[in-house]
Order: C-alpha cells, then structure tokens, then sequence
C-alpha cells in the first residue's frame, strides 16, 4: 500500500493554516476558518472551508492554476451610523477580495486571466437579519466593478456549505448540510462576527 505523499510546501505567508491528507480526493487540503484566505501554487493542493452566513470566492489564474479561496462576512451595524456603517462594510468587504486577488497576482498570475466562482450566504439562523443576502449582494457588485469573470454561483438558500475547491483545475465541490452534528458553523461565525463588531473605527481596516 502507497502511503501519502510527502506534505507540499506552503507559501510563506500561510505556515499558520491547518492542512491536512484527504483520502477521498487523493490531495493535501489547506483548511481556512472564518476571516482567513489561502493561496496555492501546488498542483496538488486544495482548499476547504465550512460556509454559513459566510461567503466565499475561489479565484484563479486559469492559465497557470494559481489559485485561492476566501471566508468572509460584512459586519453587521453596531455603534456607527447608518453611513459610516456602509463604508466600513465596504472596505472590509474590499480588503478580504483584494487580499487573495494580490497574493494570486504576487505569486504570478495575471488578472485578465482570473476567474471567479462564488459560494455561500445562507441564512443558517432564523431570528438573524440577512446577513447572508447582504454578503452575496457586496460580492456580485465588487466583481461587476472590476469587472472580474464569475463563471458560477452557488449561493443563498437556509442550509450551511462544505467546501473543496482545486485552483489547479478550476474544480469547486459543494455540498449543502441538511443537518448540522453540532453548533461549530454557527458559533464560529458567532465569533467572527462579535470580533468584527469590536472595530473600534473605520482606521482599522489597512487596505493597500
């Protein structure tokens, strides 16, 4: 029997993202938690996450198969006003797509070569505004914007979303969970959103 091959290297950036040996998919496996992006430049390599209310891209230079994988949500509205509210959302929302688009493009790739498919948003929780809704709306705009190439969407509905995406080949793999074993989704995303609300002000966000 052939043990597993030997772990890739990572770029240097990502050391503090877990991977792991998938079996069933044959690959190394870097998986990204709630506010995280990952980068490959691995043939051998694939991304995965567990997707609630959160959204994310999965880019790539579909030239090359250099590619990556986002997990983000806006902030809900705190203590700021409805306008200062907005452009916070917004700039967060920015920087978590240019982060992962400028370490694709930092790594080689080129930006008329990228595409783009999109996943996630669902409303998991009930008694919780939409934030899931508000998520997809910001992604299609900021792509229309940049005039970025989605090539499919799979977003919205009640149900949470694992995750596998392959940057080499352009694969994305979703499943919808009719049921949840536990509250890890819904409490991980509790906790990104409550470290999220704690901006003290729009200067927090450093875009580049």
């Amino acid at each position: 029997m052939v043990g597993q091959p030997l772990q890739p290297p990572c770029l240097a950036d990502f050391k503090h993202v877990n991977r792991y040996w998938d079996r069933i998919h044959n690959t190394w496996v870097a998986k990204i938690l709630p506010g995280e992006f990952y980068v490959t430049i691995q043939d051998n390599e694939a991304i995965s996450t567990t997707l609630g209310s959160c959204v994310s891209a999965c880019i790539r230079d579909k030239v090359l198969g250099i590619g990556g994988m986002n997990h983000f949500m806006l902030p809900q509205q705190g203590k700021h006003g409805p306008n200062s509210w907005t452009d916070f959302a917004t700039r967060y929302g920015s920087y978590a797509m240019e982060h992962l688009i400028n370490d694709i493009l930092k790594n080689g790739g080129t930006r008329s070569n990228l595409e783009i498919k999109l996943t996630g948003g669902g409303k998991i929780i009930a008694k919780m505004t939409d934030i899931g809704a508000k998520n997809i709306a910001f992604a299609l705009d900021y792509l229309q914007t940049e005039n970025l190439a989605l090539i499919i969407q799979d977003v919205g509905d009640i149900y949470p979303r694992k995750v596998i995406y392959f940057p080499a080949t352009g694969r994305l793999r979703v499943k919808k969970l009719r049921t949840l074993q536990n509250n890890t989704v819904i409490q991980r995303e509790q906790d990104y959103l409550d470290e999220l609300s704690s901006q003290p002000d729009l200067g927090e966000v450093q875009l580049f």
